[in-house]
């Protein structure tokens, strides 16, 4: 008798399962994490720039709703969330809510701050407080020096032009103390082992999160199906190929070194806004991403 027949159908499917990811879990750790982070670079504002240019049709929220939807529905067979939280313990659901709840918020003030200002500036305040809360983890002069320079930076694309909108400019500095957020609670569930399988889950969290918030702008895009998809795409450029990446070169570099390389972002997010956008900074614009760019690289984070 033939030992394959023998083995249910449901273990040999789920063999296949283990063995699939064991597969890809070698052919990601084969790739540098610098290179992982690289990629997320370019999407993690590739996907917004491109979701700016649906608003007029979907609605701020509506299009934070269809983002975080797509990667929640594309995350729940490959990662299972029901079972990760069945599964985890008490401290790791709490670090899992936080997380989603986390990403849900940080997604919509993202939106709102992107439909009144320029992309280069939203992404140049969300640097900051990386750099505030390495003035709080480990004090030093470089670091207290850091941070005058990438505020200074930072004042100099607020300029007197975006000081009068003020709603603009709270939604800017609620997402960048989120992206704080993001990045302290995204490297303790990189570190705990659940890695893809965490984000998934807190991905379906942050679902649940903003469910009630942009359904209704939502909408239109159902009955358009040019329209779904454009917005489907949003969804993977912004939700699923950055945090994917980021979850694969956080497990294996130190919180420091991944700090230091967020200062290519703010570069990043100003080059995909020319192309884009059509946002072209002036002079003083270029000034003050450059600072906000030195900031970031210059200060020193702690290594845990």
């Amino acid at each position: 008798m033939n030992s394959e027949a023998q083995v249910p159908a449901a273990d040999r499917a789920a063999s296949e399962a283990t063995a699939a990811r064991s597969t890809l879990a070698g052919v990601a750790n084969a790739i540098p994490p610098h290179a992982w982070f690289c990629v997320s670079a370019v999407f993690h504002y590739l996907g917004p720039a491109f979701a700016v240019l649906l608003f007029a049709q979907v609605g701020v929220l509506g299009m934070a709703w269809l983002r975080i939807a797509t990667a929640a529905l594309i995350f729940a067979p490959l990662t299972r969330p029901w079972r990760v939280l069945a599964r985890a313990d008490r401290s790791t659901r709490l670090l899992l809510l936080a997380f989603g709840t986390c990403l849900a918020v940080m997604n919509c003030s993202f939106y709102l701050a992107l439909d009144r200002l320029p992309i280069s500036l939203v992404a140049a305040i969300e640097f900051v407080g990386t750099i505030g809360v390495a003035l709080v983890g480990l004090r030093s002069r470089r670091n207290v020096a850091a941070l005058v320079i990438a505020v200074a930076g930072t004042l100099l694309l607020i300029d007197v032009k975006w000081s009068s909108d003020p709603a603009g400019l709270f939604w800017a500095f609620l997402n960048g103390a989120l992206f704080v957020g993001y990045i302290v609670l995204g490297h303790r569930v990189a570190r705990t082992g659940i890695g893809i399988a965490g984000l998934g889950t807190a991905m379906a969290i942050a679902f649940l999160v903003v469910l009630p918030i942009g359904f209704s702008e939502a909408m239109p895009a159902f009955s358009a199906p040019r329209l779904l998809a454009a917005a489907i795409g949003v969804g993977v450029c912004s939700s699923v190929i950055p945090y994917i990446c980021d979850q694969l070169a956080m497990a294996r570099l130190p919180r420091a070194s991944f700090a230091l390389m967020l200062s290519l972002l703010p570069l990043t997010a100003t080059l995909i806004g020319i192309v884009v956008l059509r946002q072209v900074p002036g002079l003083t614009d270029c000034l003050g991403i450059a600072l906000v760019i030195a900031g970031v690289a210059s200060h020193k984070p702690a290594s845990t």
